[in-house]
């Protein structure tokens, strides 16, 4: 087998073990990204020379890391744009920062490459990671392995792709509305929104903002697992980060399944449309599930109000966030952006006020459903794959949607009760375009959903189907 179809944790034992080195695993990644990146545009900036040099210091210490559960052994992985690396062209998808390059790297990579994993480029994603289709002014769209006449979906999606295609084997994302689910989704692979705090991030100018958080993202979910376990952990500079359990996420995906009971909801109780093909290619898959002995309902929590809950909180965020960056130039920012922050701009005291209390008492509703169920299962998006070059999907069928992220009302709805949601592939529509589940597990629960998700998708058996070789462009 050739070193880019391995997957990430069979790549680890070997450079552990000295049967491979990091300077391979780095030429074998620089080899497909050559391949298939031109027509992709997945990986826009490359720091190969940097990871070279890392390489040497990376095998002195796989002499010393006998049963190291977050080491990662000079395994090479790529960074979303909207995160710094030392020394790394960082553009955060903006002409903005076209010619950024940082001094200092995020937490989150420090973190990585402190626990053995190595950089070799930074990918794609729309302008400030807003958007969940990859396009931007600065390196332009990114596009689906499966159909590159399609979307491969964002903000994570220059990350999807390259995992896809076997340019690396984990890569970063990040999460505020679906920025990891949909990609993953889209792309057939699997990522993780873990729970705010599981992941250290930093230097922020929110540094107490739990929407958006940072996560794993691979071609398989005890992949995802190994990756969670280099990434999380208590950061003093992060002040919302939690420390990590005593047992390893990859150890937890192996262990036996305690799945007893299962809720599914194809449209969260009426929240969102939903496309039919998806719905039944869904339904089918959950179905399945019960083989594992484990009996499926159809519910859902209450979520009536999770609209326009995260509709006020991400304009507030906007304001916080974006804001005296956007105002220094509006003209070079793409117009979604700039009513995004004129929405945040309206808001008052009150609202909110309100929207936090609600969240509160969703949070509350939410906690009290999962002590009935283990899991909650939906969709992941509501909708396959579609034409790269609309900006978003205006509508399903006769419903059209109120704005440019309203699409993923899916993924957003459980954004906002933290809770943390995997992406996991589970079938392809008639024009062979992957379709993908939403699991949600408890609070706080990732090694619950990890140790579940690893159990269904060998039921569905279908986490090696890549395109390593995308496919050729067809009609949507």
């Amino acid at each position: 087998m050739s070193l880019i179809n391995l997957t990430a944790r069979e790549a680890v034992n070997l450079l552990v073990n000295g049967k491979v080195s990091p300077v391979e695993m780095i030429n074998a990644a620089a080899e497909q990204i050559s391949k298939t990146d031109g027509t992709l545009n997945a990986l826009p900036t490359l720091c190969i020379d940097r990871a070279l040099a890392k390489a040497s210091k990376i095998m002195e210490k796989n002499k010393q890391a006998d049963n190291n559960a977050v080491w990662l052994g000079g395994l090479p992985i790529v960074v979303k744009d909207l995160y710094d690396v030392e020394g790394v062209r960082t553009t955060y998808g903006s002409t903005l920062y076209s010619d950024h390059i940082p001094e200092t790297s995020d937490i989150m990579v420090e973190n990585l490459e402190s626990n053995g994993a190595i950089v070799i480029g930074k990918s794609n994603t729309p302008e400030f990671g807003h958007g969940a289709n990859t396009f931007n002014e600065v390196f332009g769209k990114t596009r689906n392995p499966w159909n590159p006449a399609a979307t491969c979906g964002g903000s994570s999606g220059g990350s999807a792709v390259a995992l896809a295609t076997g340019q690396a084997w984990l890569a970063t994302g990040s999460d505020l509305g679906c920025s990891l689910r949909t990609p993953s989704a889209f792309c057939s692979t699997v990522g993780l929104r873990p729970s705010p705090g599981r992941v250290a991030r930093g230097p922020t100018r929110l540094p107490y903002d739990n929407l958006c958080v940072h996560g794993p993202m691979a071609r398989n979910v005890a992949d995802v697992a190994l990756m969670l376990d280099a990434m999380a952990g208590v950061h003093p500079g992060d002040p919302i980060s939690i420390p990590s359990p005593s047992t390893s996420f990859f150890d937890a995906s192996k262990k036996s399944s305690k799945l007893k009971r299962v809720a599914y909801s194809s449209d969260l109780n009426g929240l969102t449309p939903i496309d039919l093909e998806v719905s039944e290619i869904c339904k089918h898959a959950v179905e399945q599930i019960s083989e594992l002995d484990v009996v499926v309902e159809e519910a859902c929590p209450d979520l009536h109000d999770a609209r326009d809950i995260f509709q006020v909180l991400r304009a507030n965020q906007f304001v916080g966030d974006l804001g005296p960056i956007i105002e220094k130039d509006r003209s070079k920012v793409k117009k979604e952006v700039i009513w995004n922050l004129e929405e945040g701009y309206k808001l008052t005291a009150q609202t909110l006020a309100e929207a936090e209390r609600g969240r509160g008492k969703l949070f509350d509703r939410i906690r009290k459903f999962f002590m009935e169920f283990d899991l909650l299962i939906t969709p992941a998006t509501v909708v396959p794959p579609f034409d790269i070059n609309m900006r978003y999907l205006e509508k399903v069928g006769d419903h059209k949607f109120s704005n440019y992220y309203d699409w993923y009302t899916i993924a957003y709805a459980i954004t906002v009760t933290s809770l943390p949601t995997l992406s996991l592939p589970c079938g392809f529509t008639q024009n062979g375009l992957p379709i993908g589940l939403q699991i949600v597990g408890p609070p706080r629960g990732e090694a619950a959903l990890l140790r579940e998700a690893e159990k269904i998708e060998r039921l569905f058996g279908i986490a090696s189907q890549l395109p390593i070789n995308p496919k050729p462009s067809s009609a949507l």
